[in-house]
């Protein structure tokens, strides 16, 4: 029997080798050819599910931003079942997007590369306000959730809040990628940005035996 293809993992291995290629050459180092040998695929395979290279890169944007959002939603859902405060569980998701180890590190430079491509590609940036979009919505919402459990003050305007904490985290990323992981406690300066938030952290309620 001829062997069943995965056309959605084929799709994936060719958008993986090219943000390999991006992340460790810039757009300068990417060709069909090379992103070919990457993936160990012919060009021709290329050109069948990627009609030109600005498929391509929205293809690869948008994996990109999925596998990060993937990581937050599983920062979210395990803050949640643990009954973490909320300002824990924002802290927790708004690491994944700081580039402290290998993985978080492609990711950004993949990002950062495709982002600056966006001021000039229609597609792309369609794909970046979608990206930014839904992140503001969700910090947003955890500074609302922050009002009611009593971590925030009522009278503060969520949206700004929002827009501060995810200044601060792109801030950090940038220092990261310039200056190393180990470089600074980047961790530690996001908790004191959201702490300026979340001034009255909850006091966890004694657990019942």
């Amino acid at each position: 029997m001829p062997r069943v293809v995965d056309h959605d993992q084929r799709r994936a291995q060719i958008a993986r080798a090219f943000q390999r290629l991006l992340a460790a050459d810039g757009f300068g180092g990417v060709s069909f050819s090379r992103v070919a040998g990457e993936a160990g695929v012919s060009v021709g395979l290329i050109q069948h599910y990627f009609a030109g290279k600005d498929a391509l890169l929205r293809f690869a944007y948008e994996d990109a931003v999925a596998r990060m959002s993937e990581r937050v939603q599983v920062r979210v859902r395990n803050g949640e079942a643990a009954g973490s405060p909320v300002a824990e569980v924002l802290l927790d998701t708004l690491v994944e997007l700081l580039p402290l180890d290998a993985e978080r590190d492609l990711e950004y430079r993949v990002r950062q590369g495709l982002q600056a491509q966006a001021q000039h590609d229609p597609g792309l940036a369609a794909v970046a306000r979608r990206s930014g979009g839904g992140l503001l919505e969700y910090v947003t919402s955890v500074v609302e959730s922050g009002k009611e459990s009593g971590e925030v003050e009522p009278a503060l305007d969520a949206g700004l809040a929002a827009r501060l904490i995810l200044a601060t985290t792109q801030g950090l990323a940038d220092q990261v990628a310039l200056s190393g992981a180990d470089a600074f406690p980047a961790r530690d300066v996001l908790d004191q940005s959201i702490g300026t938030v979340f001034t009255s952290r909850r006091r966890e309620s004694p657990r019942q035996p």
